[in-house]
């Protein structure tokens, strides 16, 4: 029998699960919002509903049952894993892992006891705390939400109570929990990228610098250019450090800042991540194929790079209703673009462009400008 993967999320990432999917033979069973989500054109079975549709979850764990479920997203509810439990499917990664991608609190609590460099952090519950946390971290902070926020949402930066009075409110009011951040003078921002399989056997991807803009990542650069070998693996020894000690299984992400010498952990996610799609065109085993591997506790791949250099640069949004119209204008052999069928809208993640190269700046030069040639035809 074929095994078959089940996946929680409809979106890019789940779409881009597909090809590999096929080409190691597998099934792609995935739960989709509509008919119209990314990942329903390529996905080899959809079930339409959502995660907190304990229906949708019955038929997406349903005869033929999967080998393994996984998600493309963090917003899972326990209810999904009682469910797959259940069905006798594993779930990877597990509750007790996903958790700490979950929930910024968690997070940054097992961090803190892991010995893992934070930043200075405290959940807040009123504006006399956030009031104190202000106060000795130069009259700045960063606030967040521990639960739900991405892409820049649910993230503020503060510099009075009063600018974190309506979530304060709404935590007590049962929302999600509040924390707040020193805000980090960092010089550049990190991601290390780590596969997992059940036995233990681990595989990472060279470390990665992402370029953020408007909180939403743009670009990111592999390898991270000009990073001395002792914060390349201080880099690495975190993503080692976090996979095995939170028994992850699948891939992981690990954000970080980079300020001088100090790495600090930002954020983490258990799941393929923007910062890996360089990994597609510029990588062995790209790290959507290797999440699939991890989570059979399948042998993991190669993930040496291909190339010197390999820059991935997001189409976000745009000026044209049809992506599709642009491809005939990329006269770049070596671009590799990637459209995600998704609908144009100002600031959304709608494809990707991988351009591999001697050199960084060609790399950069030329994956930009074809972004930008899908994106609007290349006007600024």
């Amino acid at each position: 029998m074929i095994p078959i993967v089940a996946v929680v999320g409809g979106g890019q990432l789940a779409r881009m699960m597909a090809a590999p999917a096929t080409a190691l033979g597998l099934r792609l069973r995935v739960l989709v919002e509509s008919h119209e989500a990314a990942a329903a054109l390529p996905a080899h079975e959809t079930v339409v509903g959502l995660p907190a549709d304990p229906d949708a979850i019955a038929r997406l764990l349903a005869h033929p049952r999967p080998a393994a479920l996984t998600w493309e997203h963090e917003h899972i509810p326990a209810e999904v894993f009682e469910a797959a439990e259940a069905a006798g499917v594993p779930a990877r990664p597990g509750l007790h892992a996903l958790l700490f991608a979950q929930d910024k609190i968690e997070m940054r609590t097992r961090m803190d006891a892991l010995g893992l460099p934070n930043p200075a952090w405290a959940h807040v519950e009123t504006e006399a705390d956030v009031e104190a946390f202000l106060a000795v971290h130069g009259g700045h902070g960063v606030l967040k939400t521990a639960r739900g926020g991405y892409d820049g949402k649910g993230v503020r930066v503060i510099s009075s109570p009063a600018e974190a009075t309506d979530w304060l409110r709404a935590a007590a009011d049962g929302g999600p929990r509040v924390l707040i951040e020193e805000k980090v003078p960092f010089d550049r921002e990190l991601a290390v990228l780590i596969a997992r399989r059940p036995s233990g056997e681990s595989r990472a991807w060279p470390t990665v610098e992402s370029v953020q803009r408007g909180g939403v990542c743009s670009e990111v650069i592999a390898p991270a250019p000009d990073l001395p070998a002792h914060i390349a693996e201080e880099a690495a020894e975190i993503g080692r450090t976090v996979a095995e000690s939170l028994d992850v299984t699948g891939v992981l992400a690990v954000e970080m800042f980079l300020a001088g010498d100090r790495i600090l952990v930002n954020e983490l996610a258990m799941r393929p991540h923007n910062s890996g799609h360089w990994t597609i065109d510029g990588a062995v085993t790209c790290q959507f194929e290797q999440h699939l591997r991890a989570v059979l506790d399948l042998p993991l791949g190669d993930t040496s790079p291909t190339a010197p250099w390999t820059v991935m640069a997001n189409v976000l949004g745009g000026r044209r209703s049809s992506l599709t119209d642009a491809l005939a204008e990329v006269d770049d052999a070596g671009a590799k673009v990637q459209l995600y069928g998704k609908g144009v809208r100002h600031g959304r993640k709608v494809g990707h462009v991988n351009v591999s190269a001697p050199t960084r700046d060609e790399a950069y030069d030329r994956a930009v400008t074809a972004a930008a040639i899908v994106r609007d035809g290349g006007q600024a």
